[in-house]
């Protein structure tokens, strides 16, 4: 039984130094906690990383993005297309501000949104009648506003067709947002993910590239939308209002100095954790060709570093998703579905009717995806045991 713990693969693992820990506590060593030099520090770096005019740490990858659909002026009733295969809280932004996310079906090979569905609900969409029709859920609210913008979602740490979907948004005056929650330090022909919408963020949970405990950041190179968003997430205070004075309706999205210097910390090792992230996709790869059954994630040329965020295979549609899982867990491999679709989530068809085909690419990746242990500090002997794991479930 000891050996068996011994052996035991985790989930994911954050990559934590002596380094991060010192930093952290450099902080606890003064009475500074909230609103100091860290977060200038950490926003400043994100800055460098990304060549952006104004980086924003928040308290989580989520409300960055609800900040960034504050700033684009989304209200109630109005139409924001989204994907549902995604993590749920891009939907869930959309909804806060009693907005009608609008889904288009994704691409099968990455799990992006499908840039000529996008092309043709854009266009049906501001058509009206009919062809719009098609397009939106089949309970829609009384209140309907018009198209403003597209929250596109960087599945995985790879960047969605950006070459495609930028001139159709700008043709038709809407705003792109880009979810890179999973994407930090991607780039898609060269260009950092997160510079390709209006705004973008990424996020910093303990699996992700590299983490703050919970926390997040936003980027824009727009002056005065920045301005708007850093008062919101400090309760709508303004710059230059007093204390306790508050101009707008805010939020307390403010991320603490201890995350903040854990997170500067941890960006410095960005390209040594994703070199190891691109390691272990590489062995997994290697082990997993014996398994004809098995697709493994991959790689599109436009995405010149892929941010491995996590490592999804998908089963061939013979094998039963959930039973093999039981098999890999009895054989001490934890694995994950991903993505549930957001359309089938309980509360999600409950108010818009969406039920079981409607999306088919989206609920076939959710049938047959399986994330599997994955981290910066995974050891070759892990991945061979996770493979051995598969092997014996098969």
């Amino acid at each position: 039984m000891e050996n068996s713990k011994k052996n035991n693969v985790p989930m994911s693992s954050p990559e934590i130094n002596e380094e991060d820990r010192q930093s952290v506590m450099e902080v606890l060593n003064t009475t500074n906690l909230s609103m100091g030099p860290k977060i200038d520090q950490f926003e400043q770096a994100v800055k460098d990383l990304t060549g952006s005019r104004h980086a924003l740490a928040v308290s989580s990858g989520t409300t960055g993005l609800h900040l960034c659909i504050r700033a684009a002026g989304i209200e109630q009733g109005d139409l924001v297309i989204t994907t549902p295969f995604s993590f749920i809280s891009s939907t869930n932004v959309i909804l806060f501000e009693k907005a009608i996310p609008v889904f288009v079906d994704v691409d099968p090979l990455t799990g992006n949104i499908d840039a000529d569905q996008l092309k043709q609900a854009i266009r049906d969409l501001n058509k009206g009648g009919k062809d719009a029709a098609r397009w939106l859920p089949r309970n829609l609210p009384e209140k309907t506003g018009r198209l403003k913008a597209v929250l596109s979602v960087d599945v995985f740490g790879q960047p969605a067709d950006y070459d495609s979907l930028i001139p159709v948004c700008e043709e038709h005056g809407l705003t792109i947002i880009e979810d890179s929650c999973e994407a930090l330090g991607a780039t898609y022909k060269g260009k950092p993910a997160g510079k390709f919408g209006k705004y973008g963020a990424f996020a910093f949970y303990p699996n992700k590239q590299i983490t703050t405990g919970e926390g997040g950041i936003i980027i824009t190179d727009d002056d005065e939308d920045a301005a708007f968003m850093q008062a919101l997430r400090n309760q709508g205070r303004a710059p230059g209002d007093a204390w306790l004075q508050h101009t707008y309706l805010g939020y307390n999205y403010r991320l603490d100095e201890m995350s903040a210097a854990l997170g500067l910390s941890q960006i410095k090792r960005l390209d040594h954790m994703l070199d190891s992230r691109a390691q272990v996709a590489d062995w997994y790869a290697q082990y997993l060709q014996e398994f004809p059954m098995i697709e493994t994630p991959q790689v599109l040329p436009t995405t010149t570093r892929m941010s491995w965020f996590v490592y999804v295979i998908r089963l061939d549609k013979s094998i039963d998703r959930d039973d093999f899982a039981r098999r890999l867990l009895a054989n001490e491999v934890p694995v994950r579905p991903y993505f549930l679709p957001i359309h089938l989530q309980p509360y999600i068809a409950t108010q818009f009717g969406y039920r079981r085909g409607d999306y088919p690419v989206t609920e076939a990746l959710g049938d047959r995806g399986l994330a599997l242990p994955f981290s910066s500090v995974m050891s070759e002997e892990q991945v061979e045991q996770v493979c051995e794991g598969i092997r014996k479930s098969l």
